[in-house]
Order: structure tokens, then sequence, then C-alpha cells
């Protein structure tokens, strides 16, 4: 080449080699200060988990013993549990609906959605404490049903927060569904109901279910709408998040860092399920197809 290269008029020999070799240098350079960068992102976030682990760890033992902090758990757990199945059945239509309708104002709708996701959690709860403070919420309290300081408050607290980020997911998975699929359908004589049913949920059954775990664990994690909804009150409105908030503001720390704790084994564990249901299915498993080739591609280097 480099014989070429000395035949070629104004070129002289091995400066296109030169050339390669500096872009080669100038490549490094930016992969060395992109690694460099994500070595300082990966020490501030991992200092953060180390600091969780290291200042619960010696006071986990008394954390899941302790009566204030089980209660914590079993009260995020049921409210993020009924909060998330709230959200899937109300996210399934709604996402249903923006995406495979002509619903009217639908436009408005995408906005109001995305406008949601964007606002600060803590104005979320104020809106609720407005709207359970009004006169409807009075007659709901009447009713039977009281939000405001209540544990039910909890459920609308996580549902106002949840809700938008579930419609998304969901219509994210229903844009993964080949169109051309439910035409066919369509065309055979299945109703939009048969081909929600038949064609759309089993295709998006994994994404639906890791959309239900993520949900269920941002509920876990709920804390500002809370806060302004129904408060932190002992035994009664108390979530891990608030069991955290109280122990600080107590100056128990190592309470709070053992509970800290608790949350981010959680956090791991729903993170893990999440990524196994989101895994393609080629690369848990392989298809008869391509087992037959591998074996005859083993036969035929055998012989």
């Amino acid at each position: 080449m480099e014989a070429r290269e000395a035949a070629m008029p104004g070129t002289r020999p091995g400066a296109a080699a030169r050339e390669r070799r500096h872009r080669g240098r100038k490549h490094d350079v930016f992969s060395g200060v992109s690694m460099a960068v994500a070595t300082v992102v990966l020490l501030f976030v991992g200092s953060a988990i180390v600091a969780i682990v290291a200042g619960g760890i010696a006071h986990f033992g008394e954390a899941v013993t302790s009566a204030e902090v089980l209660f914590s758990l079993r009260m995020s757990v049921v409210t993020s549990s009924i909060s998330t199945v709230l959200c899937l059945v109300l996210a399934l239509p709604t996402a249903y609906a923006l995406s495979r309708t002509n619903m009217p104002f639908k436009r408005v709708a995408e906005v109001l959605m995305e406008l949601t996701l964007s606002l600060p959690y803590i104005l979320l709860g104020f809106a609720l404490l407005l709207i359970f403070s009004s006169p409807f919420g009075k007659a709901l309290k009447e009713a039977g049903l009281a939000v405001v300081f209540e544990p039910a408050g909890i459920v609308f607290a996580q549902l106002i927060v949840n809700l938008p980020f579930a419609i998304r997911m969901v219509r994210t998975a229903f844009a993964d569904v080949s169109p051309r699929m439910e035409f066919v359908a369509k065309t055979l004589g299945a109703t939009p109901g048969d081909v929600f049913r038949t064609i759309i949920l089993p295709q998006c059954r994994n994404a639906l279910i890791s959309t239900f775990v993520l949900t269920w664990a941002r509920g876990m994690g709920e804390f500002g709408a809370t806060l302004m909804l129904v408060g932190v009150t002992r035994m009664k409105t108390e979530t891990l998040p608030g069991s955290i908030y109280l122990s600080i503001s107590t100056g128990n720390n190592e309470t709070a860092m053992a509970t800290a704790m608790i949350m981010l084994l959680l956090s791991a564990a729903t993170l893990v399920v999440a990524n196994l249901l989101n895994r393609p299915v080629g690369a848990t498993r392989v298809g008869p197809g391509r087992k037959a080739a591998k074996r005859g591609a083993w036969h035929g280097r055998k012989h």
C-alpha cells in the first residue's frame, strides 16, 4: 500500500498511515475522557449506596425487629400494592384510548400526562389536599371515605404520582405490537376487544409485568405527595420513607440508615425482577431450529 501511496502524485510515503495513527490517538483521547467521566459518576453514585450500607448494616437487625419499622414496612407494601393494581387497571384502557382510538382532545390528554410527570410530587400532593379539603372531599368523608391525614390518602398520593408513569410505560409497550397483526385479526372479524385480549395483551405480557413491578417500587419510595396529603403520624400513616424522615428528625440516624437499607434491598430486588422480565427471549432460550443448526455445524466440523 505504501508503494501505491508513493506512486501517487503529491503524496509522501507513509502520510496516510500517519494520518490514521493521528485519528486513532484522537479517538483514544476521547475514549479516555469518557471513561474518566464515567468513573467519577460511578464513584459519586456508588458512594451513596456504600454510605447507606455502611451506616445501616450494623443496626439492620434492630430495624427488622422494631415494631415501628415493621408497621411502616407493612403500610408501604399494602398501600403500594393497592395503588399499583389501581394504576394498571386505569392505565390499560387509558393507554389503549390514547394509542388506538380517535379520542377527542387526545393531544390535550397527552400534554396533561407529560405535564403531570414533570411536576414536583409535593405539588401533586398539595393539589390533592385542595381537592379533598373541598366540599367534595368533605362529602366523601361523610360517606365513609376519609382521605386527608388517613391511610387511604397514601394510596391516592401514590396513584397521582405513578399513574402517568404507568400510562406512559403501557403506551410504549403497545407501540411495540405489530399493527399488521391487529389489522389481520380485524379483517378476520375480531372486535377491538378481541384484538386487545388475544393479541395486544399477550404480546405485551412481560412489559406489563415489568410496569407493575416498577410502579410498585415507585410507590414504596413515594414521600413528597404523601407528606403533603396525610403527613407522617407514627403507627398510623407511617411508610418506610416516612419512618426514615421521623428517625432523622428525632436524631436517630442509626435506625434511619437501617430503614434506608431495607428500602435499598427492596429496590434492588425489584430491579432484578424488572431486568429479567425485559430480557429478550432469544437471550435466555434457544429455539429448536437454532439448536438443530448448531448440531449440524458441529457434525460438519467433526467430519
